[in-house]
């Protein structure tokens, strides 16, 4: 009898080890969290009606390690990398403590760090780097609003610039403000002020530029003061019941604001935020004010006496003498609403990001007391609200562009560049795909239980919901070009437009009080560090650390 309980007991223990993912493809996975059988056989499907059997059978063909260099096989070749690094490490001992005499701030709005690692790829390889992650420091942003998980793009706008944490969807104005409050909005007790404002205090040139809307969140935030970050023309204010007499619209705060009126660079889309209801842009889109404003007339008429210049495209941009000092304020508003997509813009009519900061960099440097200069790649966080990740990416590339022409061209002694996001997005990277596989197809190292091939990239909630999810069965992605600019990745649950995410942002830096920026901190910080690195703003500075 225990001859014969020993030999069970055998039988048991062999069938456990015969599991081993090398040997029995058939079995399920030793460790299911952590895959293997798809690195080692060219495994097919197999009719079970065993749950653990059918499971065990999703998995993709063999994967081959397709290094781009057959260097990366060999140890020396990723010992000279570390080293490399190491080196780069090193230097970070030098810090440069001179007064920053210029601040770029560049801001990618939903700018995850998932994007960043998906972006990589998309250009090409894993080990891609895009050109501000050279930047010598490096930290992590908190980005939660003050009574919000999950902020939006106008809470952390007063946070990011004005040093704040605020309520969602309110700009420019303390926690005592709440959403949709014009009684709030119009107590200027309440009003906080952004470090463009601290610049334009110390003598500083001042400026920004975005891919949105001027009057959009994160640019607002620059000039703005408002109780609703909707509030962009007065027709808003008044749809809510408010007279914009009272709470004054974000269009009119920046012709006619403190903030707004002495900003010498304005460039960006949203002409219809500043024209009649009766007027058409050249686009032969009519403006939204109800009022009869027409506000583009405005500014020309509060900028007669300077040298001034308008412009409503690409040409005229180029056109535009900035380089021999013979513009000192630019208005460029080049579309109706935000610019178009990188990938769907006209090149005869739509400058890129790239050559906007150049130009705006033109007319702030010829200050001999320096500049602030706020950058918005801001359409990377609408190509993540519609889960179409190709043109994320895409933006995201056309944002690193500009960043890598302003470091060239300004010298790391004098000039500290900040770049970093508002918030994170849903957008995951998942499964085990072999090195180089295309980041907008299908994984290849892993079919789902339901025996469908799965995206790489997906969404936690969004529009991708309802075109991956059928009835009966999953859409199969193998069916579908999912290269095509509006194909909307799959979601786990169905909305209209994917949420934003609460995750840590990064921060990345360069040029004079740099170190400030590494470690973890709360993201209403970072102004008061470029404050205190280039000697402006209220609180305290390098400047009068110095003197202490």
């Amino acid at each position: 009898m225990l001859y014969r309980l020993l030999c069970v007991y055998l039988a048991l223990v062999g069938g456990l080890v015969s599991t081993s993912p090398l040997h029995h493809e058939a079995e399920e996975e030793y460790d299911p969290m952590h895959p293997q059988r798809f690195l080692f056989a060219d495994l097919a499907p197999t009719a079970s009606t065993d749950q653990r059997a059918k499971r065990s059978s999703a998995s993709m063909p063999k994967l081959r390690f397709e290094p781009p260099s057959p260097n990366e096989q060999h140890a020396q070749y990723w010992n000279n990398v570390a080293q490399d690094i190491l080196d780069r490490q090193l230097h970070k001992n030098r810090l440069n403590r001179k007064v920053a005499k210029n601040v770029i701030m560049f801001l990618g709005d939903g700018l995850s760090i998932p994007t960043l690692a998906a972006t990589r790829v998309y250009l090409g390889d894993e080990s891609t780097e895009l050109s501000f992650e050279r930047f010598p420091y490096v930290g992590l942003s908190k980005t939660y609003c003050a009574n919000v998980q999950v902020a939006d793009s106008a809470c952390t706008a007063t946070a990011y610039l004005a040093g704040v944490k605020a309520n969602y969807g309110t700009i420019g104005l303390t926690a005592a403000a709440a959403l949709g409050d014009c009684q709030a909005q119009n107590d200027t007790s309440n009003h906080v002020h952004s470090i463009a404002k601290w610049a334009q205090d110390a003598g500083l040139s001042t400026g920004f530029v975005t891919t949105t809307e001027v009057t959009n969140a994160s640019p607002a935030g620059i000039y703005a003061h408002t109780a609703n970050r909707n509030w962009e023309y007065n027709g808003a204010i008044e749809k809510d019941g408010f007279d914009p007499a009272v709470c004054q619209d974000i269009a009119s705060q920046l012709i006619h604001g403190e903030v707004g009126k002495h900003m010498q660079v304005i460039m960006g889309g949203g002409r219809r935020e500043f024209l009649p209801t009766h007027e058409t842009d050249i686009d032969g889109i009519r403006g939204r004010r109800t009022d009869g404003e027409d506000l583009i007339k405005h500014w020309q008429h509060h900028h007669s006496h300077h040298r001034s210049a308008y412009v409503q495209n690409r040409v005229q941009l180029l056109e535009t003498n900035t380089a021999h000092g013979e513009t000192d304020y630019l208005l460029g508003l080049f579309s109706s609403k935000h610019l178009p997509y990188h990938l769907d813009a006209d090149e005869q009519q739509i400058p890129t990001l790239s050559e906007m900061v150049s130009t705006a960099m033109d007319i702030l440097e010829r200050n001999d007391n320096g500049y602030f200069l706020f950058v918005e790649g801001g359409r990377i966080d609408h190509g993540h609200h519609y889960t179409q990740p190709i043109r994320a990416f895409d933006e995201t590339v056309e944002f690193a562009k500009a960043i890598e022409m302003a470091r060239s061209r300004t010298s790391q002694d004098n000039t500290l560049i900040v770049v970093t996001a508002d918030h994170s997005h849903t957008m995951t990277m998942s499964g085990y795909s072999s090195r180089k596989n295309d980041i907008l197809g299908v994984n290849n190292g892993q079919r789902a239980d339901d025996e469908l091939p799965y995206a790489t990239i997906s969404y936690a909630n969004g529009p991708g919901y309802d075109r991956n999810v059928q009835r009966e069965a999953r859409l199969d992605l193998n069916r579908v070009d999912m290269r095509d600019k509006s194909f909307a990745f799959p979601s786990t649950v169905p909305l209209g437009l994917e949420t934003h995410g609460g995750d840590d942002v990064a921060v990345f830096a360069s040029g004079p009080w740099a170190h400030l920026f590494s470690g973890t901190y709360e993201q209403h910080f970072i102004p008061h560090a470029m404050a205190y690195a280039g000697c402006i703003g209220p609180g305290r500075t390098a400047c009068t650390e110095q003197q202490s």
